[in-house]
């Protein structure tokens, strides 16, 4: 469940609200113990969704760093090496894939 909040800070171009949204959600799932609330807790969920989109802004916002931004694509393909590393694809896997 967690598995998709991704780091937000420092990247260029900044993070957008979706994404922010994105990870909050994520974040709330994963307290409550459910990614869909009941109708009788759905208001509760909602409203802590928009409590931690709102500090996460609020933190994207504030932090500094002497580091430079980092690059979504190069962030990405070495996500893409990382994920083959643990999980090799075998011939088999490849030609069904392709």
């Amino acid at each position: 469940m967690c598995r998709n909040i991704k780091t937000l800070a420092n990247f260029e171009p900044a993070a957008t609200d979706e994404e922010v949204r994105a990870s909050a959600l994520q974040f709330v799932r994963k307290l409550s113990g459910t990614t869909r609330p009941s109708r009788a807790n759905e208001a509760a969920f909602n409203q802590a969704v928009e409590d931690v989109t709102g500090a996460a802004r609020r933190l994207l916002a504030s932090l500094q760093t002497n580091s430079p931004p980092r690059n979504r694509d190069e962030e990405l393909r070495k996500a893409r090496e990382r994920s083959l590393k643990r999980f090799p694809r075998d011939e088999r896997t490849a030609a069904a894939g392709a």
